[in-house]
């Protein structure tokens, strides 16, 4: 796919932006675009066929999220970097973020330099996270003392749904139908009907306004920042 460069893959739903960034990495020497996606699902789609060495992923996308799409790849394809580039550097965020096997967190608002340092390092098997990020991490382990839990502060309520429930989840939370979710995931609509359930009952949560409450403070749904 290419020889000296390292190929990275730019997920973003913001055609503004994600066009931007490949301009921005064009620029740099020893950084290839090697695909775009618009969305987590096709992000991971295109690692899967395309085997990139990074992929630079938004949080805050529509189907599949970037948190969902970077566990599907981390699990996947464990040998591909995931550096995660997003506006929100919030602690639940963060920490969620960590959760799912990325390998970095950069916030937005850095630098161009920044952004080529961040893919480099994570490439290369470092962790590259901004300063604020790199704060958060360190006073949520500190506050953490003498936990036995392997996770900060515990893994969210969220963490009992399978990835497929988490799926189905923010798209019900995003407005879909059960068809239109059926036919999103490739699957029956019966069996979107059976995920339902058992989230509600995961959950304790039965009525859809609740769920979409709590796929908000979950991160599973992220809006717009």
């Amino acid at each position: 796919m290419k020889s000296q460069s390292i190929g990275v893959l730019v997920a973003d739903d913001h055609t503004i932006v994600r066009r931007g960034l490949v301009s921005l990495l064009s620029l740099a020497e020893g950084i290839e675009v090697v695909g775009e996606a618009s969305d987590g699902r096709l992000a991971v789609d295109l690692t899967l066929k395309l085997d990139p060495d990074v992929v630079l992923m938004d949080i805050s996308m529509p189907g599949l999220n970037g948190l969902e799409a970077t566990r599907q790849i981390k699990k996947d394809v464990p040998h591909v970097k995931v550096l995660v580039l997003s506006a929100h550097d919030n602690e639940d965020y963060v920490l969620q973020v960590m959760r799912s096997g990325a390998n970095g967190y950069l916030l937005k608002n850095s630098s161009a330099e920044d952004l080529y340092n961040a893919i480099r390092a994570v490439y290369t098997g470092h962790a590259f996270f901004s300063p604020s990020v790199s704060r958060i991490l360190l006073d949520s382990f500190m506050e953490s003392g003498n936990s036995q839990s392997d996770s900060p502060r515990g893994e969210p309520s969220g963490g009992r749904l399978t990835s497929r429930e988490r799926e189905v989840l923010q798209l019900i939370a995003e407005g879909k139908t059960h068809q239109e979710t059926a036919d999103l995931l490739h699957i029956s609509v019966r069996t979107v009907d059976t995920h339902c359930n058992n989230i509600m009952k995961k959950l304790d949560i039965h009525e859809s306004a609740g769920l979409a409450t709590y796929a908000i403070k979950n991160g599973i749904v992220i809006p717009p920042r």
